[in-house]
C-alpha cells in the first residue's frame, strides 16, 4: 500500500540505493545485492517513495520483535513518517485494523480473534476445501488440452470460496471481494482508486455484519461478533477493520502460494515427480514455497518511534521500515543454497507468516488450503505443463509476489 510522503532523502544525507520497475519482477537481483552490502538499506521504492529495507534473516527477525519498531498508523514514528496527504489517508483508510496496533491494544484484539479462528467452522474446514478443489478440478476437465489460465480457474476461486463460505459472504458478492482487494495490493492503482475501493469494501462488510447480527449462522463472521472475553467483545467498528483484513488476507496470501507453487511444480520436474510417487510430501513443498516464493513478499510497513540499529545499521527516528520475508528466507547465512527448492531442507523456520506478536492468524488455514489444493491437482493431472511461449509476469505490488497470469495445459 504504497505512500508518497516519505521522508527525503536529503534530510538523511543518504543517497537511496533504486528499485527500478523491474524489482517487480526480478526482486531477488536486488535483494542479493544489498544483502552483500548490509543488513538494511536506504532505498528509493518503484512508485518514488522512501524507506528503509531489511534483507537479512536475523535482522529480519530483530526487526520483527523491536518494540521501538511500531506498526500503529497513530504512532508518533508514523505521523513523522507519513506527514501530508498521503499519511492522513493511509490512517483513515486502515487505522483501525488489527494489523496496526501495538500491545497492549493488538493484544486485546488477537486473544478475540484466536478465540474466533478456533471454532469449529474452522476447525472442520478440510473436507470442504477437497471438496471445493475438486469440482473446481473437475470443471477444468473439458478443456484439458487447451491452453487455460490456472490462475483464474483455480488458484483465485478456491480461496475466494473457502474465506467467503468461512465468513459468510454470498456468492454472488465474491468477484466484488476480487475485485476490491486486487485495487488495493497493486501499486500501479491510485490514491483516488484505493479510496474508492475501501469505500465500496468497507460499506459492504458493514453491511454484511449487520445482516449476520441479526441472523447469526454458524461461520467464523458469527463468531467474531459473538466471541467474547472476560465481558470484552469486538465492537461494531472492530469488526468492520477485522472482517475486511481477513476478506483480503484470507484469501490473497492463498492465492499468491496456489499459483506460485504450480509455477514451480511446472518448472521443477525433479520435485513434481518426487510428489507424484509421494503425495506426503506435499507439507514439506508447501514449507519450501512459502520459503522460496512467499506470496507475501515484503508486508506492510513499520515506523521507528526512536533512532534504532539492526545488525550494526542506525535507522533515525520516523523512519519507514519495510521488513522483506522474502529476502531473509534466501539469506545464505540461514538457508544454504538458498536459491533451490530442497524437499529435505530441516529448518523450515522461514519467515513467510511473519514472526512474533503480529505473524499471521491465518497461517494454518492458508498452510491447510495450500497442501489440499496442491495435492488434488497433481492427483488430477500430473503431467500438466505451462503453455508454449508463456512468459510469466508479475504482480506490480511492495506487499504480494503474485502472477498475473498462469497459461498452463493440464493434459498436454
Amino acid at each position: 500500500m504504497g505512500y508518497e510522503n516519505t521522508v527525503a532523502a536529503s534530510e538523511l544525507a543518504i543517497a537511496p540505493f533504486e528499485l527500478t520497475a523491474d524489482f517487480y519482477q526480478r526482486p531477488h537481483l536486488a535483494y542479493d545485492e544489498l544483502r552483500g552490502r548490509g543488513p538494511a538499506h536506504f532505498v528509493r521504492f518503484p512508485d518514488g517513495g522512501t524507506g528503509w529495507l531489511v534483507t537479512d534473516y536475523e535482522a529480519a527477525k530483530a526487526a520483527f520483535l523491536d518494540p521501538a519498531i511500531s506498526k500503529e498508523l497513530k504512532s508518533e514514528g508514523a505521523r513523522a513518517a507519513l506527514a501530508g496527504d498521503g499519511g492522513q489517508t493511509a490512517g483513515a483508510m486502515f487505522g483501525d485494523m488489527m494489523l496496526f496496533y501495538d500491545p497492549p491494544e493488538h493484544t486485546r484484539l488477537r486473544t478475540l480473534v484466536n478465540r474466533a479462528f478456533s471454532s469449529r467452522a474452522v476447525r472442520e474446514l478440510a473436507p470442504r476445501i477437497s471438496d471445493i478443489a475438486d469440482a473446481l478440478l473437475a470443471d477444468l476437465a473439458a478443456d484439458a488440452a487447451a491452453e487455460q489460465d490456472l490462475l483464474d480457474r483455480y488458484a483465485f476461486p478456491l480461496p475466494i470460496l473457502v474465506i467467503c463460505e468461512l465468513l459468510g459472504v454470498p456468492a454472488g458478492e465474491r468477484d466484488n471481494v476480487r475485485a476490491w482487494s486486487t485495487t488495493l495490493v497493486s501499486e500501479g492503482e491510485s490514491a483516488e482508486a484505493r479510496g474508492a475501493a475501501v469505500g465500496m469494501f468497507l460499506a459492504y462488510v458493514d453491511q454484511l455484519i449487520r445482516a449476520k447480527s441479526a441472523a447469526p449462522a454458524d461461520d467464523l463472521l458469527s463468531e467474531l461478533i459473538s466471541v467474547s472475553e472476560d465481558g470484552d467483545k469486538l465492537s461494531h467498528r472492530e469488526l468492520i477493520s477485522m472482517v475486511f483484513l481477513l476478506l483480503i488476507a484470507g484469501f490473497e496470501t492463498t492465492v499468491n502460494l496456489i499459483s506460485n507453487a504450480a509455477a514451480i511444480l511446472m518448472s521443477d520436474n525433479a520435485v513434481r515427480a518426487a510428489l507424484v510417487q509421494d503425495p506426503d510430501r506435499m507439507a514439506d513443498f508447501v514449507e519450501e514455497v512459502l520459503r522460496f516464493e512467499s506470496p507475501a513478499s515484503e508486508g506492510t510497513f513499520r515506523y521507528t518511534t526512536v533512532p534504532v540499529t539492526l545488525g550494526g545499521v542506525e535507522i533515525p527516528a520516523g523512519q519507514r521500515i519495510l521488513i522483506s520475508m522474502a529476502a531473509a528466507d534466501r539469506d545464505p547465512a540461514r538457508f544454504p543454497d538458498p536459491h533451490t527448492i530442497d524437499l529435505d531442507r530441516a529448518d523450515k523456520s522461514h519467515l513467510a507468516f511473519g514472526y512474533g506478536v503480529h505473524r499471521c492468524v491465518g497461517a494454518p488455514l492458508a498452510r491447510m488450503e495450500g497442501g489440499i489444493a496442491l495435492t488434488r491437482l497433481l492427483a488430477a493431472y500430473p503431467d500438466l505443463e505451462l503453455a508454449a511461449n508463456a512468459e510469466l509476469t508479475w504482480r506490480k505490488s511492495l506487499i504480494v509476489r503474485g502472477l498475473t497470469g498462469l497459461p498452463v495445459r493440464l493434459r498436454p
